[in-house]
């Protein structure tokens, strides 16, 4: 095993946080706000991250989403480059099937070269949006078709990024640009070196497939809690040592939202929870503000919904936050945490992680 591979993925925990915490943005813009809004909130929370030892910090790919302006990961990966220098930056996830795999090892090649060493390529095979954007994306209407041959585009994804294909193979002569082909050429002098893969997933599927590969897993808790300890355990039970990690290494994506009275927490993440209602019922739109979420009348299956969603957002006081990860932790024995902020405002969700910092003793800038 490559010990910088494993460098690369394996985090370092603070303070006196459990393991390694992280950041997942969705790059939420809510009512009243714009997109550049939100982006500029992304860099905020970036440079936070940075300067209190976050480990990673990562975008995912939503489509046909008002209130999720990260349809292009790559592009905000590259801007997010440009104004951090240690944290590392990646996707969770590109979703694969909707991309042709060379177009996504000539991106995350590219972002290597922008930021080297600090970049991660996450993928998921969900499409990350409903059926019809989904075939609007591939310009095909056959989807599952596209998830069962996630082993074989990952595959692909893989040769390309290595630039392996074997001798005979119809795609031995293209290559990915940036990428390893410039090491070989005359006078080249580009680095070997691309991003490290990380397998993302919201049931078994990929759990299986990571475990099987030797690869990173990252599981969905925050949308798909009842599933986090099968997957993980389901992860373990399968991995297999590799080139790239000697023993399973997971972080689980967690909804949590600290503020400095339990109250405005409560009123944040109703108005999250609304949001996430207007989603499931095929009414996407902005982030609502809490006001709207206070004066909306929620049907009895509307209340339910939302009580089940904001069971699993670890919510409230910094400390009762930081109680709620590390008994989460405890549970499914996560190796890192990786936590997601949605609330209406950006300054909310940049005051949360700084919070939480603060209540596991993170590092403070000089």
């Amino acid at each position: 095993m490559s010990a910088d591979a494993a460098d690369e993925i394996r985090g370092t925990a603070h303070g006196t946080a459990p393991v390694p915490l992280s950041v997942l943005d969705l790059v939420t813009v809510g009512a009243g706000r714009t997109a550049s809004d939100a982006l500029r909130t992304g860099v905020d929370i970036a440079r936070l991250a940075e300067s209190r030892g976050f480990h990673r910090y990562w975008v995912a790919e939503h489509h046909s989403m008002p209130g999720v302006a990260s349809s292009s990961p790559a592009v905000i990966l590259a801007h997010l480059a440009a104004h951090t220098g240690r944290i590392r930056l990646g996707s969770g996830g590109v979703m694969l099937p909707n991309h042709a795999p060379l177009v996504i090892a000539e991106q995350f090649g590219t972002l290597e070269a922008m930021a080297p060493g600090r970049i991660d390529l996450g993928l998921g095979r969900a499409p990350g949006t409903d059926g019809a954007t989904a075939a609007a994306l591939r310009r095909s209407d056959r989807l599952n078709e596209g998830a069962d041959d996630f082993p074989q585009q990952l595959a692909e994804l893989t040769r390309f990024l290595d630039d392996d294909f074997p001798d005979g193979h119809p795609y031995r002569r293209i290559h990915a640009v940036p990428g390893p082909v410039q090491a070989t050429s005359p006078g080249g002098v580009q680095s070997p070196h691309r991003p490290p893969l990380w397998l993302l997933g919201s049931s078994g599927f990929s759990a299986r497939l990571a475990g099987m590969l030797g690869l990173p897993f990252a599981f969905a808790h925050h949308f798909s809690a009842q599933n986090t300890v099968p997957a993980l355990d389901l992860y373990r039970e399968s991995f297999r040592p590799s080139g790239v990690l000697e023993a399973p290494y997971a972080l689980i994506g967690v909804s949590a939202l600290a503020t400095d009275d339990e109250k405005e927490a409560r009123r944040q993440v109703l108005a999250a929870a609304l949001n996430m209602v207007r989603l499931r019922t095929g009414r996407p739109g902005l982030v609502p503000t809490p006001e709207e979420a206070e004066a909306y009348d929620f049907s009895p299956m509307e209340r339910e919904f939302v009580e089940s969603w904001n069971a699993n957002v670890i919510h409230g006081t910094p400390d009762e936050v930081r109680t709620g990860l590390d008994e989460l932790q405890k549970r499914t024995g996560a190796d890192e945490l990786m936590l997601t902020a949605n609330a209406h405002g950006g300054d909310v969700r940049l005051r949360s992680y700084e919070l939480i910092a603060d209540a596991y003793g993170l590092p403070t800038p000089a």
